[in-house]
This record gives structure tokens, sequence and C-alpha cells, in this order.
């Protein structure tokens, strides 16, 4: 039984391609990153793992179970839980109160447990506490349990955004461009962080457009553009690919061959 497997996959909008028969795999432990020229399609295959959008042809499977029409939520359980290109957190809320927002996916009480606080509704309210804190103790961020979350800084407000997909008790990770709009200072520590939760026992696939990222932490690297896969391989492979480098350049680099 593979971890994450993805066979064939198309995403058609109209008489937009936007997915092409796409097939990948990422390994139980591994950091894999999803890279491509923007519009290459990066988002929307994050979009079909999630049950966002609902895939035109293909198959998808996680620990051997069939991702194709399932709803978020329910993906959510299986163990996969992913981050946004655009910070999503709830910005007037304390960090450990958007913590807690993800762990409520996988809650054992129902309404009138809530509704009227009883004992399984306490019982179960003080566990999470408790492990959100673990959560942000593990990952640097204690001193901020009851900061706002908009009050931290930008690089801790990422990391704010991914302890909430770990609070789903996910497996799989899908972080969607975390280095955006950071400094370097920032993207270091990113690197660091990333490399902290594989070594927790965290799956990560990556879709990321900073290539010192990309480099430094990929055990693999899958390639899209126009929706197409044109290459995967090690980072090495990668850098060196020829596709690749036309893909990024584009038309700048044939201008300067026709020059």
């Amino acid at each position: 039984m593979g971890f994450l497997n993805v066979e064939n996959i198309t995403m058609q909008f109209g008489g937009l391609r936007a997915v092409d028969n796409v097939s990948f795999h990422v390994d139980q432990g591994e950091i894999v990153s999803l890279i491509g020229p923007n519009g290459a399609g990066k988002t929307t295959v994050f979009n079909m793992l999630t049950g966002v959008y609902r895939i035109t042809g293909g198959t998808m499977e996680f620990l051997g179970t069939a991702l194709v029409d399932k709803m978020p939520q329910d993906i959510v359980k299986l163990g996969i839980a992913r981050t946004f290109q655009n910070l999503r957190l709830f910005s007037k809320m304390r960090v450990i109160e958007n913590v807690l927002v993800g762990m409520h996916i996988n809650t054992r009480y129902r309404f009138f447990s809530s509704l009227f606080r009883t004992a399984l509704f306490r019982r179960e309210e003080s566990e999470k506490a408790v492990r959100a804190v673990e959560i942000l103790k593990s990952i640097g961020l204690l001193k901020h349990v009851n900061s706002y979350a908009e009050s931290l800084p930008y690089g801790e407000q990422r990391k704010v955004e991914i302890a909430r997909a770990m609070a789903t008790d996910a497996k799989l990770l899908l972080l969607d461009e975390p280095a955006a709009g950071m400094n370097p200072a920032e993207t270091e520590e990113l690197l660091r962080f990333i490399r902290q939760l594989r070594d927790e026992g965290y799956t990560i696939l990556l879709i990321e457009h900073d290539m010192n990222v990309v480099m430094n932490i990929s055990d693999r690297i899958y390639v899209l553009d126009h929706g197409r896969l044109i290459a995967d391989g090690l980072p090495e492979e990668i850098a060196n690919n020829r596709d690749v480098v036309d893909a990024y350049l584009g038309g700048e680099r044939k201008k300067h061959a026709e020059d």
C-alpha cells in the first residue's frame, strides 16, 4: 500500500485543461516539491487532492483509500491537511484559538453536549487545549499562546497556519508557498522548521517558488508547465534539466537565443 499515489489526474474547466494527465507519488517521510511557473496548475492539484475540485479524470489514493469524490472534511479526517498561498488565519482570534479550530474536525461530542456543556464536552475541550499547547510548544510558539494572530510577525503567522493543519492529526501536510512574502531570515527559519516537521513524522508535499527553499529541502521534485508534468527527479537533476529551465525562462530565453 502506497502513501499518496496520483495517477493520470485531469481537471477541465470548460475549454481549459488546467491539469492534464498528471501522475506522481509521495512516500511516507518524504519532502516532495511541486514547482512550475505561474499558471502551471500547482494549486489546482492541491484543490483536487483536498476535494475542493471534483476531478475530471484519473485516480488519487491516500493510504489505500480513494480520494476521488470525497468531501474536503472527509479528506482531512483521513489525514491530509493544507495551508494556503495567502494566509487564512482568524486574525482577531488568539493563537491557541486558531489551533483549536483545526482540532474540531475530529470532535466526538455532538451539538447538545456543546449546548449543555456536558462532562464529555468539558473533558474533550480540556484535552484539546492541552494538545494545542503541546503543538505550539513543539514549534517554538508557546510564548504567543494567548497573543492575537494579527500581532505576530509574518513568518510566525505562517507557522500558526501550519500548526492549525497539524492540529487536525494530519499525516500529510500540503504547504502552498509557505515562504511567500518572507525575508531571508524568515526563509532560513522556515527551512529549519519544515525539516523539524519531517523529523517529527510528517510527510510534506510543498508548492514553492523560492528555489533556495526547494533545492535545499526537497527529497524529490515534480515540475508542472501548462498543466502537464514535464520533469521529475532529485534536486540536482531538476536544476540541470533543460525543459525546466525553458519553462521558467520561457520567451526570454528564446529571445536571447534569436539575438
